[in-house]
């Protein structure tokens, strides 16, 4: 809201006061308890600590530093709407503003997850695989390149949408699949992080431009990994296999929403369509095991001819083996060579089981060495048992 109003330029300002809201509102709640409307509250102190900053801003200008011009009242410049509309309304368009082209596609990225989403710097070097000090610099050009915009003046039209909503998309899928995958050694799912992506990506299905079909299929995507969360972890909080989960936790509400959002996305083929495609596919209980992996299959070759990436590569390699067998699967997962990739030492893990117990256990051991997650390797150490790796 604050950028909404005053302009890119006070992006700084705007994550000091979101800041300082949540450092008094840990304060507060954890003297007073939750307020029966948390949201109202962190939004109404959020608007007084912006008050309270122009007043100041105010103050120096008019005593202490007369020769500033911008001296213009409080009550007449500065007063902050903060109206569900407005709020809405300013989110949007902020998800859109920090897409703009002047900054290239990985810097509008980075741009996003600090600015929409909150990521720390280390969850954004772990999310887009670079280190701190890049995400930084791309972070300071980031701002400097957005400083000359004005969301007041800024509309979501065809043309607009058009350049920079794959950017968008691209954003909320990462900041889902850092909440789906942590990166964070502590935890195994941050629901946290996977909510935020499904409000903001909620507020673009309902937009009128954004309606479309690619932004109903990231949305199916979403409802069907939400679905089983309950069934992920065990009581201890443990990451649980797939096959290992109860379906019965499986939640069929969030199923029956991620396929309507599949149905309105069929109509044009996307990463976001196939992706979930395959999840739709997996929430099939009572489908033959073969016919079902053989349609997950052809869904990740679609999905590797629109676009390549290593996790699809090893995804469609597993596929592969559920539907024709670990040697078959294996001579396809050789080809790859993805030695650094964590994923790739476990599909080999599980492709030479029963082939080259001595292979498992080299792969096994690089696959322990690449993931500083306690909870993931403590789910190879239970599947796998006690071995010379372990």
């Amino acid at each position: 809201m604050i950028c909404n109003r005053f302009g890119l330029s006070s992006i700084d300002l705007a994550e000091d006061i979101v800041s300082d809201t949540f450092l008094k509102a840990a304060e507060t709640w954890g003297m007073k308890g939750i307020p029966e409307h948390p949201t109202s509250w962190l939004y109404t102190v959020a608007k007084n600590n912006a008050k309270d900053y122009f007043k100041r801003k105010n103050i120096f200008n008019e005593k202490i530093s007369p020769t500033i011009t911008d001296t213009t009242p409080l009550s007449e410049n500065y007063e902050i709407d903060i109206s569900e509309g407005n709020i809405q309304d300013s989110q949007l368009k902020m998800i859109f503003a920090v897409c703009d082209p002047c900054n290239a596609p990985e810097s509008q990225i980075v741009l996003a997850l600090r600015i929409l989403c909150g990521f720390g710097i280390d969850e954004i070097a772990n999310a887009l695989l670079s280190n701190k000090a890049t995400i930084n610099k791309r972070l300071y050009r980031a701002k400097k390149n957005l400083q000359h915009l004005n969301l007041d003046h800024f509309e979501l039209d065809n043309t607009t949408i058009n350049k920079r909503l794959s950017s968008v998309l691209t954003v909320l899928y990462l900041l889902f699949n850092e909440g789906y995958y942590s990166s964070n050694p502590s935890y195994t799912i941050r629901k946290d992080l996977c909510y935020e992506a499904m409000r903001l990506l909620y507020m673009l299905c309902k937009n009128t431009y954004t309606d479309v079909p690619k932004t109903n299929g990231l949305m199916a995507l979403f409802c069907f990994h939400t679905s089983r969360f309950d069934a992920r972890l065990n009581k201890k909080g443990e990451f649980i296999l797939f096959d290992e989960q109860d379906q019965s936790l499986w939640n069929i509400d969030l199923i029956q929403k991620g396929e309507w959002y599949l149905t309105k996305s069929a109509t044009s083929i996307s990463k976001y369509y196939l992706e979930a495609l395959i999840a739709y596919w997996h929430t099939r209980k009572d489908m033959p095991n073969k016919e079902k992996w053989e349609n997950i299959l052809q869904a990740y070759n679609r999905l590797l001819q629109i676009e390549y990436s290593p996790i699809a590569a090893i995804n469609r390699t597993f596929a592969l083996a559920k539907a024709y067998g670990n040697e078959t699967a294996l001579k396809e997962a050789l080809k790859l060579q993805l030695d650094d990739n964590f994923y790739y030492h476990c599909l080999l893990v599980d492709l030479y089981q029963a082939i080259d117990p001595k292979k498992q256990q080299q792969h096994l051991k690089l696959a322990l060495s690449l993931t500083n997650n306690k909870q993931t390797k403590n789910v190879l150490k239970k599947k796998y048992g006690n071995t010379d790796a372990l």
